[in-house]
């Protein structure tokens, strides 16, 4: 009885010791029974047999390991359902994998040839079952078959899509037929590649969605995917195969989260990321959301915009093909030309006059089938113009010259993100346009006229008001503000609380300015604090007028923006400045102690850095040893949250417009602050890009659409930051450049980083101090910051993200090509930046 109890011992430790580790193979001669599984090396799939919910079929299927969620992502017998528990998994006389019901009839076998007699399955860590020879195995390139190319309704990061012109659009997934029915259902997902690829889900033959055309980075349909992909997840496309065959690669940023993107049973792409903390998988992007993004929801010529209460109106110089219809609702006729193009009019319209012409529409989902001709940028509305049957026209970066010779079908218009497309339009549709944009002026020049009379007026009340005594006790040496308010004259107040006379409104040549929330300073007190604008006091002077120091009875020190009596620009620029930055609350923007407006005087107060500005450090080669890496990124942080605030978290969404070394101020621990909002503009919640015909900045600074288009958004601030995490960095500034072959210092650092030299950029003093790897990911979000197209820049709230975190993956930037405004501006231009803009050298600490 010991005897027999011993081997039984035995046998229960043999086979704990057979199964203590996870088995990832399968070999000739083995098979996996009903209840087995196969799971890979470091435990993330496993595969096995399954039942759907409330059903007793059973499917071999790959799905997570430890996820309570099973999510299933591949199957193999899906039409060919086992009706017990008796099936099994095999290799099979062959080589090929097989899987049998209970009785030995194969109901499933691997699409492979040419197999050798030895062959093995391996499931790898990313979801593949590969086939190959035992001497082959994890070596792709040489097995006989894998379930990525064979995929059911899953897309996992690691596989590939096939995409190739000649061999047409490519069905790759294709759903469940239900929830708890693995069966082929009715919609497919994959990719068509005329012109440019894009992702389409397909309802039997029919579109039902599609992603817009790639432009290299994202699909332009889904301008969501730009700050998505930032972090989760990104799409390779390359050329592999001699046939032309290229690949789409589906990639996850960080390789430790669980992504997978699947065509629903229901129709609809989904993309889902684990969430261990609530254990459930979240849905972090999803089409069809709306009815927006159904294929052709307003019908050819049609435009959809999910906002608004009628979702589909016609193109401009179009209109309903039935009227009636489109009246109660029904969009799918779509819209006709209300004016036949010029080469398309018959004999009897020959009177009409004018050449056909194009109108731009912003915010656009491009329209289907697209056709891409190898022209230049200038030559692609000559291409378009060149054929009748042409009638629209895009110039995409990442893609080239696109037209559209049909029908323009499934056009969306985004609030924000979309691109540009050029309509084509009969000669009378533009002149439509230009008769509306004469009586649109008219209107502003009566407005205009209106407003500049009422200026007048109330200039002349405030000069009148001013000489009246009963008013002003002293004329020379105080704030004028309302009968009610008292004058105070600071001078004999022995504490800063003292010193104000109390919030006002203000009235700078007749304007108006809110300054609710900002005290007012007398005159005689601000020059007593100055030693009356002594030289010795003197910060710098800048386009506006002198900076000067001082000292308010109280012991409290000051800075004192003196707006000369010369500059014109600066009275715009003092008011806004004081419309801006009163309401402004945040330990990295400068403090406004209050104002001090009389007669032609007129000056901000704000408190005194005593460690004057960036520039004053981080030029000069006797002071940049005391920034170590430390201070510096300390630096940096402080000016993204400083940024951050601006664009999302204030009571005013602020666009600052002049980020820049000298505008960044030092307390006396070192702490940064934004100063100098004089360009600054305040956009609505709902805004997102504003265009000025008047440019202002710094060379050097601005962003590529703001220099030339005069666009400018909360990218215009992200492109000034990436230039300047930049110079901190390197410790050189960015117009040092501009006599090298580099012409600039993003020129110079693209180089360094394309090379995998991009240690070089970092400034000498800093190698002992900095983390080699923090400051390597400092350099990439500056690349990224600098992206010549604002869509591919992230937001403040990324950047403060990935410089916070530890992500190790971060986007790719792309190569910028626009390094130099000398490229693209005119030399009168950059004489107005130079004069009216950027400060002088003696300004180096005094920017406010």
């Amino acid at each position: 009885m010991a005897v027999g109890f011993l081997l039984s011992f035995v046998f229960v430790l043999c086979c704990l010791e057979q199964f203590s580790e996870a088995v990832n193979t399968i070999t000739k001669g083995q098979s996996i029974a009903d209840g087995g599984s196969l799971i890979s090396t470091d435990e993330i799939f496993e595969l096995g047999f399954f039942s759907p919910a409330s059903s007793n079929l059973r499917y071999l299927g790959i799905w997570y390991h430890n996820i309570d969620d099973k999510a299933v992502v591949w199957v193999a017998n899906r039409e060919n359902p086992i009706s017990d528990g008796n099936g099994t998994l095999a290799i099979g006389d062959d080589g090929k994998l097989m899987v049998l019901d209970g009785n030995k009839k194969t109901v499933w076998s691997s699409k492979a040839s040419a197999l050798s007699n030895d062959t093995a399955a391996v499931l790898g860590d990313d979801g593949n079952l590969v086939l190959s020879s035992k001497e082959n195995i994890g070596i792709l390139e040489k097995c006989y078959w894998q379930s990525f190319e064979d995929p059911t309704d899953t897309y996992l990061p690691g596989m590939r899509v096939r995409v190739n012109a000649a061999m047409g659009e490519n069905h790759a997934f294709s759903s469940w037929k239900s929830a708890i029915d693995p069966s082929p259902g009715n919609y497919t997902l994959g990719v068509d590649p005329r012109g440019s690829p894009q992702i389409v889900i397909w309802e039997n033959l029919k579109r039902r969605w599609r992603s817009g055309q790639w432009n290299s980075l994202i699909f332009t349909g889904v301008p969501s995917m730009i700050n998505l992909s930032s972090f989760l997840y990104g799409f390779k496309l390359s050329a592999i195969e001699s046939d032309g065959s290229m690949y789409f690669t589906y990639i996850a940023s960080n390789k430790a989260d669980l992504l997978r993107f699947k065509i629903s049973w229901d129709g609809k792409e989904e993309q889902l990321r684990w969430n261990d903390s609530t254990k459930n998988w979240t849905v972090i992007q999803k089409q069809p959301e709306n009815d927006c993004e159904l294929y052709n929801f307003c019908g050819n010529f049609g435009l959809c915009n999910n906002l608004n209460s009628l979702k589909c109106s016609c193109m401009e110089g179009f209109v309903p093909k039935h009227a009636e219809q489109w009246s109660m609702g029904n969009w799918s006729g779509g819209c006709v030309r209300r004016t036949h193009l010029q080469c398309q009019r018959n004999s009897s319209e020959a009177g009409e006059n004018g050449e056909d012409g194009f109108k731009g529409f912003k915010g656009m989902k491009l329209p289907d089938f697209a056709d891409v001709v190898p022209v230049g940028q200038d030559n692609c509305e000559q291409k378009c113009l060149q054929n009748c049957s042409c009638n629209a026209y895009a110039d995409i970066s990442g893609i080239g010259c696109m037209i559209w010779r049909g029908d323009l079908v499934d056009v969306q218009h985004f609030e924000s993100g979309g691109n540009l497309l050029h309509i084509r339009l009969a000669h009378s549709e533009l002149d439509i346009g230009s008769k509306r944009k004469l009586s649109n002026a008219v209107i502003v020049i009566i407005v205009v006229i209106g407003a500049l009379f009422l200026g007048i007026s109330v200039w002349l009340f405030w000069r009148f008001r001013r000489k009246m005594p009963a008013l002003c006790k002293d004329s020379s040496f105080s704030c004028c503000k309302s009968k009610d308010t008292e004058v105070i004259d600071m001078s004999k107040s022995k504490e800063f609380s003292t010193d104000l006379s109390g919030p006002a409104d203000i009235l700078i040549d007749g304007s108006e300015v809110n300054g609710s929330d900002l005290p007012m300073f007398n005159f005689s007190s601000i020059a007593l604090a100055t030693s009356n604008f002594s030289e010795e006091n003197k910060l710098g002077q800048g386009g506006f007028g002198p900076v000067y120091k001082g000292k308010l009875p109280g012991g409290q020190e000051i800075a004192v923006k003196r707006l000369s009596r010369k500059s014109g620009q600066g009275v715009e620029e003092f008011k806004n400045e004081i419309i801006l930055i009163a309401k402004l609350q945040h330990r990295n923007l400068v403090r406004l102690l209050g104002c001090c407006i009389q007669g032609e005087e007129k000056m901000l107060i704000y408190e005194y850095m005593p460690n004057k500005s960036l520039d004053f450090f981080l030029f000069d080669p006797t002071k940049q040893a005391l920034l170590d890496w430390t201070k510096r990124f300390s630096i940096i942080e402080g000016i993204a949250r400083g940024l951050l605030y601006l664009h999302r978290d204030s009571r005013l969404r602020i666009i600052h417009r002049d980020l820049k070394a000298s505008n960044i101020l030092l307390d006396e621990d070192m702490n940064p602050k934004i100063s100098d909002f004089g360009m600054a503009r305040i956009f609505g919640f709902n805004q997102n890009e504003a265009n000025t015909n008047r440019v202002v900045g710094t060379y050097g600074y601005m962003s590529p659409e703001y220099a030339m288009e005069g666009l400018f958004s909360v990218k215009s601030d992200v492109y000034s930051f990436g230039v300047l995490l930049l110079e901190i960095i390197s410790g050189r500034k960015n117009t040092s450049f501009r006599l090298s072959e580099h012409s600039s210092l993003i020129g110079h650092a693209w180089n360094l980083w394309n090379e995998g030299k991009a240690t070089e950029l970092i400034d000498p003093n800093i190698w002992d101090s900095s983390s080699e790897k923090q400051v390597l990911r400092c350099i990439q979000v500056g690349m990224l910051c600098v992206q010549d197209l604002a869509t591919y820049r992230p937001t403040m709230a990324s950047v403060v993200l990935m410089l916070e975190s530890e992500t190790p993956n971060l986007p790719l930037p792309r190569q910028p090509t626009f390094t130099s405004m000398r490229s693209s501006v005119d030399g009168d231009f950059l004489m107005e930046a130079h004069d009216t803009i950027e400060c002088t050298e003696e300004t180096k600490g005094a920017s406010i």
